[in-house]
């Protein structure tokens, strides 16, 4: 069923939720019950001054009905269908859009939800493994179980034997003070470590470039704005977590200095998001002005990072393309043909499924750098702007999210079967 279909629907839930009958709501509205009717099962199309009409007396704005859900909600819906399909009978996957149309609410708690169990499984596994191989837990635990076992061997002797001489017991209570101070040194490095690792004050929180990223969403993706300061505790429990943001802030506080906002709207109104053009005007870094022109504030412009492993770094969202959260993105994605094709510039009219397929433009760039020399490894890094594309875009590439919960049936890169074809 389309998302146009889909406006019938949601208006005769809207008339439900307000116990309203349908002969007064077509009444107040302007129009036959019988008309209404027709709507509301999906069998007349309906738009214009008719469903703003319907609108008023449902007391919604129109855009409620006839908009479409964003491409993010759906994919996590469908990542959600794919984890239970793993353990049971999959869920109607056809009827993602009618159910996240139909109960809002529900579709996004149960997306918040899949979010959850995949970060809690994702602590277990990192914990698990950290268990068993981490040497310095390892020492640690092993440090605080001495400290115990000694602890309590010493406390039997005390408490079994009444004749102990003064020497001896003086002795045994020497032995206590000992082990009491390497067990809370123990007991605080443990604590620590496990603290560092993002458990003790954020156990929902598996993966630092989430922590990350959401702290980067919190302050509207301007970090440029935060000058020079330090990211303490308070901004992220995690030291992976805050260690990761510092290099960020790093990196744009670098990049304000080397392109501040002045020169920057200055270009950016002469050129507009060319960051190749920018670039050259302003003596700076094709990336640098990438993420200048991305991490603006209000900017409506998305921006994902990779590295040569084709590893997402960064993930900044725009509405309608979504970038998984988990797992390899869409191999066509031209962020990773720039890989094969250092410093030159790429852009491509791109366009993701869906019931409403949604069109961008994407700008994308290959920076490679040589940290060691001649003698060092060539380090690559890519970067892609996600922009509006414009109504004559012309043909576009099909690309997807990620292989998993990608709807088309034929592609030429798929890695996986889509659960959306089973």
């Amino acid at each position: 069923m389309s998302l146009a279909a889909l406006t019938g629907s949601r208006l005769r839930a809207a008339r439900t939720a307000l116990g309203l009958r349908q002969g007064d709501v077509a009444a107040r509205a302007d129009i036959s019950a019988s008309y209404l009717n027709l709507i509301e099962h999906n069998r007349r199309k309906v738009e214009g001054a008719v469903l703003q009409r319907l609108a008023d007396v449902l007391g919604q704005p129109a855009a409620s009905f006839h908009d479409g859900i964003s491409g993010a909600l759906l994919e996590d819906l469908r990542g959600a269908a794919a984890a239970a399909s793993e353990a049971g009978p999959a869920p109607e996957i056809a009827r993602t859009e009618d159910f996240a149309h139909r109960f809002p609410g529900w579709a996004g708690l149960l997306a918040d939800l899949h979010h959850q169990n995949a970060q809690l499984a994702r602590s277990l596994s990192a914990l698990n493994d950290r268990m068993t191989q981490d040497p310095h837990l390892s020492a640690s635990l092993h440090e605080v179980i001495s400290a115990v076992t000694s602890l309590r061997s010493t406390t039997g002797i005390l408490v079994e034997t009444d004749d102990l001489e003064p020497e001896w017991r003086a002795r045994f209570y020497g032995n206590l003070a000992q082990d009491s101070d390497r067990l809370a040194v123990g007991a605080r490095a443990l604590v620590g470590y496990l603290d560092g690792f993002g458990l003790a004050d954020s156990p929902g929180i598996a993966v630092p470039q989430e922590e990350v990223e959401a702290w980067m969403a919190a302050l509207d993706w301007h970090l440029a704005g935060q000058g020079g300061r330090r990211v303490a505790k308070a901004d992220l429990p995690s030291a992976a977590a805050r260690q990761l943001a510092q290099g960020w802030l790093d990196v744009a506080s670098r990049d304000a200095a080397a392109l501040p906002d002045p020169a920057v709207s200055t270009a950016f109104a002469r050129y507009g998001p060319d960051p190749v053009r920018i670039s050259a005007d302003l003596g700076a870094d094709v990336l640098a002005v990438m993420r200048r022109i991305a991490m603006q504030p209000h900017s409506a412009v998305g921006l994902a990072i990779c590295d040569a492993s084709g590893t997402i770094l960064l993930r900044k969202p725009v509405d309608g393309f979504a970038v998984p959260r988990f797992g390899a993105a869409c191999p066509l994605w031209p962020l990773f043909t720039a890989l094969a094709r250092p410093m030159t510039p790429i852009e491509v009219v791109i366009e993701t499924p869906g019931p409403v397929p949604q069109r961008f433009v994407a700008r994308a760039f290959c920076q490679p750098s040589h940290p060691g020399g001649f003698h060092g490894p060539e380090l690559r890094q890519s970067a892609m702007l996600i922009l509006p594309a414009p109504a004559d875009g012309g043909t576009a590439q099909p690309v997807g999210s990620t292989c998993r919960t990608c709807p088309r049936t034929v592609c030429p890169a798929r890695r996986e079967p889509s659960i959306l074809t089973a």
